[in-house]
């Protein structure tokens, strides 16, 4: 079974490589020269080809990751293969970098989906395949190979890291996790989550002694008690275990590594005062705290063939009526949040080129009301998300959520991308989906993959005051 499997995922890596290579190809062609951001990302690789590694370009928001792996694979390929003139570092060549991390994260994916979902080994080899495969062509990220842009490579670190951990390797997880933040720095939000994971695992076994003792089995750590109560209990324990000697010297024997990484963070961040490295007045943090609702709203879109179902949506109307209460709450509390947090980058409103401004243009912007009125679908995509972690332990849900909102909150700017990291990581933890779900996820992707780089080769247009060709993305 492990033979056939094998073979099944390399016959399938490798019709996604040379399919991937072929719209490559078509990409390429159709625009040869930096686009968008590239048009500061692909200069300054170049620089560093050049060895010029003092020059840099004060628009560049991150860290030189992206350019340091490019270089480190290029030059050993030119002297290998004697390239000399424009090839050496070009757009293309440059470009070509993220192809080679669509490999390895389809890799990843699958290595992940085969640890996390370790009990079904036997019974899920064409479910965990499909899975992998289909994760790999998720919209955002496929897109973003065929151009020099950092998140291929930066999931590539982030899903490497967080490998890893599982695998018990935190050495070489925070080294993975260095790496990934060298090519965006709120990664190390995720570098965190990974340390977070191993906390919530000591504070699981906590939760689970003392509850024995005590006989309450209704306080189990796979459930979250939706109570005062049960907020208030678990806070305590929290406390309690935070604050224990014995307990947090078991977590830092483990954690030690993640640790180093997180001062070395706070030293960059007091050396650099600040955490984006160029164009601060374009990347401002704020509390824009309906991002979480975009974010709910866009997993539930994307995760429809394998997270909705009829007895789903069953369920959450049984619960919205056996709780009203709490319902009228979360309600109350995101009509606040929509009314006093909603922040407008000045970017979402003037660059037409992005999906995000005609998402905004069309629908948020017919009338002020809107916002409010989907604030239940808000509260549906929300239940739903966490409906999905119904199977994990309760401190682990805990830190997953407190890392997404500590990687979606701050962001001022709707921007899709910033979305792909934690959605991977929710898609990835969900049970596995039955076949045919799966392949209507895969379909649903395609589907959309298929439209986005249609629209993106064909669908140019020009600005007034400018001659250059404009197209449209994500």
């Amino acid at each position: 079974m492990e033979k056939f499997e094998g073979y099944m995922f390399t016959a399938l890596c490798s019709t996604n490589f040379l399919i991937s290579c072929l719209l490559f190809s078509r990409v390429t062609r159709e625009q040869r020269e930096p686009y968008m951001d590239e048009l500061f990302h692909v200069p300054q690789a170049q620089k560093y080809c050049q060895g010029k590694f003092n020059e840099w370009d004060p628009m560049i928001t991150t860290l030189p990751g992206l350019y340091l792996v490019s270089v480190g694979v290029i030059k050993p390929v030119v002297w290998l293969t004697e390239l000399t003139g424009e090839v050496v570092c070009s757009t293309a060549m440059l470009r070509f970098i993220n192809l080679l991390f669509n490999c390895g994260n389809l890799y990843l994916i699958y290595l992940l989906l085969c640890k996390l979902h370790l009990r079904e080994k036997m019974r899920t080899t064409s479910r965990r395949v499909l899975s992998a495969l289909s994760l790999s062509t998720f919209p955002v990220l496929y897109f973003f190979n065929f151009l020099y842009y950092t998140d291929a490579g930066s999931t590539f670190f982030i899903l490497f890291t967080y490998l890893m951990t599982l695998y018990g390797c935190h050495k070489a997880s925070a080294l993975l996790g260095v790496c990934s933040v060298l090519f965006r720095q709120t990664n190390i939000i995720w570098v965190a989550f990974c340390a977070a994971t191993l906390v919530a695992g000591k504070m699981d076994d906590a939760w689970r002694v003392e509850h024995t003792k005590k006989r309450d089995e209704k306080s189990a750590p796979s459930q979250i008690p939706l109570s005062f109560s049960g907020a208030k209990r678990i806070l305590l324990f929290t406390l309690e275990f935070l604050t224990s000697p014995n307990h947090v010297k078991a977590v830092l024997l483990v954690a030690w590594p993640y640790a180093l990484v997180g001062v070395g963070f706070l030293v960059f961040v007091a050396l650099n005062d600040g955490i984006v490295v160029g164009d601060r007045t374009s990347h401002e943090a704020c509390l824009n705290f309906p991002q979480l609702f975009y974010f709910f709203s866009f997993s539930l879109f994307f995760s429809l063939p394998v997270s909705l179902c009829y007895h789903r949506v069953l369920r959450f109307l049984q619960a919205v009526k056996k709780q009203p209460l709490f319902f009228l709450l979360v309600t109350g509390i995101s009509l606040l949040l929509v009314w006093k947090f909603t922040f407008v980058h000045k970017y979402l409103l003037a660059d037409n080129r992005h999906f995000p401004f005609y998402v905004w243009k069309k629908l948020f912007q017919r009338h002020e009301l809107v916002r409010f009125l989907l604030i239940p679908p808000y509260i549906f995509a929300g239940w739903n998300f966490l409906d999905s972690f119904k199977s994990r332990s309760l401190f682990w849900s805990l830190a997953f959520l407190a890392c997404l909102v500590a990687t979606t909150v701050p962001q001022k700017l709707l921007e899709f991308r910033y979305f792909i990291v934690p959605y991977l990581m929710y898609r990835l933890h969900m049970p596995l989906p039955s076949l045919p779900r799966l392949i209507g996820e895969f379909l649903l992707y395609t589907a959309v993959n298929v439209a986005t780089i249609y629209i993106f080769i064909t669908k140019t247009f020009h600005w007034p005051d400018s001659t250059a060709t404009q197209r449209f993305m994500w």
